[in-house]
């Protein structure tokens, strides 16, 4: 019966159905029914007539546009299938029932040629990175080819070849919509929230398996990657801004993990936290992954703005599926749509990004997107599938080709990572918060990085009651309000006058100066307090974007994250400056930072999980301020 209700499906080109195989289930689930595309996420029709439904949707990468973000915007709809029926299809049945007959490409090829990618690459590192817009951003280009076999028939065809061939994805997933189908394997979700716990999956990190096969010595050079690793950190410090915004205890972190599939492996950690919003709210908040944009989050997408040739479609945007609950809500569960094939016409394409960040070599990038296109054409058997760089798994496999995870030498290079971390993130933190300055109020001013969502979790978790205001919204009547004043980080070169988020910027940090109200400056607005008290501002020879340091703040050392192009510099051995005392680099004489009566600031951004003593320094600096 199930089955025979897939072929009627299949078989009507007007009917909308989705196919989801889950990792570790034994079944594949059908979702059917009709579609309604709408315009933003608070419209996807979670209720009907009063009665709860559950809906599957296909978000596109333009509704960061809710946000306040910038895409090109190519119409992609936000697609909804309001399911009528939800089976469970036994996968060993369905994989003999779907074709298998293989299907060819015809001109195919990247969209933009690999010379063109690296200058692309190289353009984004010198003037991007280079000039302190931000830590990492990902930047597309799409494999594109021409098919001759009818569109669906294709999409099941890959499907089973998916189910068949790959293994370690969250979702292998078909979806079929009057002129949208997509067919892939992701390896990420990018948020569940269930039963009000919130589940974050930031993976980072692509190891290529060699020819012959992964083994442990292969694993092992991989992981000791410096780039890899920083890699990983800074996009699990951009999930954790969108963890502290939508969980009220701030979100925790467990792992490394490995992610072993077929062809690749990732590393990989999980993020918890408590939230009581709307799962839609949930999602808004946590568009999109930085894993596929960048960080910070608002200027990754002024970046592939300017950067990217096209629009992005649905790539990097999330399925989600919305199931009612025995509490009268929904659960969510929203894979991120990578490792994906798009079909409408006879016509394929595969978006593939490569991470780019300060560490990047173009023709490595260049390589890595050619690598991830490989892997999604060879498991869905576009292409020769290279079986000898598949992991293997049976039992009779050598041992270090089996569950390399497992080994002790793998797992202890993995959990070595957490001894750089800040074990604030690592521990659980609880939502009732007495610190020593309960009581007194802060008010944090964003300026376009959302660390501020982070930096005012830790600053609850001290005692402050606190609001964080957009710097082109905050009054200056908030500011004369607030106990505390905390000017927050953002992307740019602080001596940007002619920038309006710059110039605000400055205006807030001479207002609590002026008026001697207690404030805090932190990095971007460290920088700004340090100009208005006449230190110089010069670039970096090198962007410390993602480098964790051991440096003196005012006699004590801390390891801190540091996120930073530009710095404030003082002649080797300068202890004040006018009204301030100064914490500098003994060599370079850079500042990391300062204080004087009513205000402190820092370089390094205490609320990074780089920031093994953030949270102290943080309660060092903040109770100097309000001294």
């Amino acid at each position: 019966m199930t089955l025979s209700r897939l072929a009627a499906l299949s078989a009507d080109p007007a009917a909308s159905f989705v196919l989801i195989a889950r990792d570790g289930a034994d079944t594949v689930e059908l979702l059917s029914g009709d579609v309604v595309d709408v315009e933003l996420l608070a419209d996807i029709p979670l209720a009907i007539d009063g009665s709860p439904r559950e809906v599957f949707a296909m978000v596109p990468y333009r509704q960061v546009r809710e946000r306040g973000f910038v895409a090109q915007d190519d119409g992609a709809p936000l697609r909804c299938v309001i399911v009528d029926e939800h089976l469970h299809l036994p996968t060993s049945e369905l994989l003999t029932a779907l074709p298998t007959d293989p299907v060819p490409l015809h001109d195919d090829g990247f969209d933009i040629a690999d010379a063109e990618y690296a200058a692309i690459v190289e353009k984004v590192i010198a003037e991007e990175i280079g000039r302190g817009e931000g830590a990492n951003f990902v930047i597309r280009r799409d494999f594109t080819a021409n098919i001759e076999v009818d569109d669906r028939t294709a999409a099941l065809t890959w499907f089973r070849a998916l189910l068949t061939h790959e293994r370690g994805a969250y979702w292998t997933f078909a979806v079929f919509t009057p002129g949208h189908i997509a067919v892939g394997a992701s390896p990420e979700a990018h948020v569940v929230a269930r039963e009000g716990i919130v589940t974050m999956n930031p993976i980072s990190g692509t190891f290529r398996h060699p020819a012959g096969g992964a083994t442990k010595e292969t694993l092992i050079d991989f992981l000791a990657s410096t780039k890899e690793t920083e890699e990983l950190f800074m996009v699990v410090d951009e999930e954790l801004k969108m963890m502290s915004a939508v969980c009220s205890d701030g979100g925790r972190i467990t792992g490394p993990h490995l992610k072993e599939m077929s062809r690749l492996t990732h590393t990989e950690y999980m993020l918890r936290g408590r939230s009581t919003l709307d799962p839609r709210d949930i999602l808004r908040e946590t568009m999109f992954a930085p894993t596929v944009t960048g960080s910070p989050m608002q200027n990754a997408c002024a970046v592939i703005r300017r950067h990217e040739r096209k629009p992005r479609g649905y790539y990097s945007g999330v399925a989600a599926l919305f199931t009612p609950n025995a509490d009268g809500g929904h659960d969510l569960d929203a894979p991120i749509l990578i490792r994906t094939v798009y079909l409408r016409d006879g016509e394929l394409s595969v978006p593939v990004g490569a991470t780019l960040v300060r560490h990047s070599d173009p023709q490595g990038e260049v390589s890595e997107t050619h690598g991830k296109a490989a892997g999604v054409l060879g498991a869905i058997g576009a292409i020769d599938r290279d079986r000898v760089a598949e992991a293997r798994s049976d039992a009779d496999a050598p041992a270090e080709e089996r569950a390399l995870a497992d080994d002790p030498q793998v797992a202890a290079l993995l959990s070595s990572r957490n001894a750089r971390l800040a074990e604030f993130w690592l521990n659980p933190q609880g939502e009732e918060f007495t610190g020593p300055f309960v009581g007194r109020t802060a008010l944090v001013v964003d300026a376009e990085d959302r660390f501020t969502t982070m930096l005012a979790h830790q600053l609850r978790h001290l005692g402050l009651a606190v609001d964080i205001a957009p710097w082109s919204e905050v009054r200056d009547a908030d500011l004369d309000a607030a106990d505390l004043v905390v000017a927050g980080p953002g992307p740019g070169d602080p001596r940007d006058t002619a920038n309006s988020r710059i110039a605000r910027m400055r205006e807030v940090v001479a207002r609590r100066l002026d008026t001697g109200k207690p404030l805090l400056a932190v990095c971007l607005s460290h920088q700004i307090l340090a100009d208005r008290l006449g230190i110089a501002l010069t670039p970096l020879d090198a962007p410390h974007q993602g480098l964790q340091k051991s440096v003196a703040v005012f006699g004590e050392d801390a390891s801190i994250g540091f996120y930073n192009t530009f710095t404030a510099r003082v002649a080797p051995a300068t202890t004040t400056v006018g009204p301030a005392e100064i914490s500098a680099d003994t060599a370079s004489g850079d500042v990391y930072a300062l204080r004087g009566e009513h205000f402190a600031s820092v370089q390094g951004h205490l609320e990074s999980i780089l920031s093994r003593d953030g949270i102290r320094t943080l309660e060092r600096l903040v109770s100097h301020a309000l001294a």
